[in-house]
């Protein structure tokens, strides 16, 4: 016998997000050993610049690596240590989420907390700002892992804000307004706004008066601000990032909380203070890994376009928000289902469909390029263009 929180369906687990990992992993591309196989665009993980750390770490392997002056910090790290984290990993990772915000802000380590993740700190943040049954307003589209992590195990519900390609996704007062009206329908309290800036999947960021917008709204309603910033270290292109930090009111300043990573921005879940120590070797690898994101969108926006589908322009993230409308048999979630169906059976390509993402429109898909080798990406686009000489019958040359 299971618990119920095991067995009902808020873990998200059944979206057609995590139903493509399952069918990749049944028969993963492997260029060599199943050059047939399901090639995985549906994992946002930047392996781009794995040579550069890995460089880093053949020149500073060294046999004292638990030493300082002074003797040996292997005590240090054996014994009880603080619950907020490494007060010496605390202060290098304040001074690296700064430069990777042009220091246009300044991070207080007696205000950071150290999480296995941004997934654990998510979810502990709902716990911490609202009880079972409460909701947070979430612009759409947005990452379908939210589903399982801010709502299994807290109770939390979610209420979307709406958005369409009209505007190119951008959030509205009007968006903002709505879905508290249809919180107060369903008789939830509304408790924050959770917002990812990069965001994924649209790989965009928020302007200064996006931002500005989004805080009055807060002030007005009297809630919480989650702003997800994992992604602020790949903005690879104009506008640069603004971090809510520089639209912070101070009316509102106990009640914004950011979350950040080093596993998008340095492709490691687990880094070390000794790295981001490295100034130099640090502001080296951002530039370049930024240049490396930069041109391999270019290559699949330009493969895609040769197709005649087309991306919406983005300046972060490691995946690019596709336009696959005009392969719908109709412009419907049905269709759209169909059509990722055949892209994973036929084609071999798992993508994430926007209705995971709970876009408004169907016909949208999430397709991550910074997972894989080039020549790997090459023959998505050669197996995209497949599938558009399927669909529209065709021959892209």
């Amino acid at each position: 016998m299971l618990s119920t929180k095991v067995t009902c369906k808020s873990h998200g687990q059944d979206s057609s997000y995590f139903l493509g990992w399952q069918e990749y992993e049944k028969n993963p591309f492997d260029p060599v050993h199943n050059p047939s196989g399901i090639i995985q665009m549906g994992l946002a993980e930047n392996q781009l610049s794995f040579d550069l750390l890995e460089s880093w770490i053949a020149r500073n392997q060294e046999n004292d690596w638990f030493n300082k002056k002074g003797g040996s910090i292997f005590r240090e790290l054996a014994l009880f240590q603080d619950y907020h984290g490494l007060p010496e990993f605390k202060k290098v990772l304040a001074e690296y989420m700064s430069e990777i915000r042009q220091n246009k802000v300044k991070f207080d380590t007696n205000k950071l907390v150290l999480t296995a993740g941004a997934t654990s700190a998510n979810e502990t943040l709902m716990f911490c700002l609202a009880e079972p049954g409460d909701a947070f307003l979430i612009p759409t589209p947005y990452y379908p892992g939210f589903d399982r992590d801010l709502k299994w195990r807290t109770g939390v519900e979610i209420v979307p804000i709406q958005s369409s390609s009209s505007n190119n996704f951008k959030i509205t007062k009007s968006a903002l307004e709505n879905a508290c009206q249809q919180a107060q329908k369903l008789h939830l309290k509304v408790k924050g706004l959770f917002i990812t800036n990069p965001s994924n999947p649209l790989g965009t960021s928020l302007s200064l008066e996006e931002l500005n917008l989004l805080i009055t709204f807060s002030i007005n309603k009297n809630i919480h601000i989650v702003s997800d910033e994992i992604y602020s270290g790949t903005v690879f292109d104009s506008p640069r990032f603004v971090s809510i930090l520089e639209a912070l009111d101070p009316r509102i300043s106990t009640r914004v909380h950011i979350v950040s990573s080093l596993s998008k921005d340095l492709g490691l879940p687990d880094s070390m203070s000794k790295i981001l120590s490295d100034k130099r070797f640090i502001g080296k690898y951002v530039m370049e890994n930024r240049k490396r994101l930069k041109n391999r969108r270019k290559m699949l926006v330009s493969g895609l376009d040769k197709t005649g589908i087309k991306c919406l322009e983005s300046n972060a993230g490691l995946f690019c928000w596709v336009d696959m409308r005009l392969l719908l048999d109709s412009q419907t979630f049905e269709a759209e289902m169909e059509l990722w169906k055949k892209m994973v059976r036929e084609f071999g390509l798992n993508v994430s469909p926007g209705s995971s993402c709970h876009c408004s429109e169907p016909g949208w898909f999430r397709v991550c390029f910074a997972n894989m080798a080039r020549e790997t990406l090459e023959l998505s686009v050669k197996r995209i263009r497949a599938l558009v000489d399927s669909k529209l019958g065709i021959n892209v040359k």
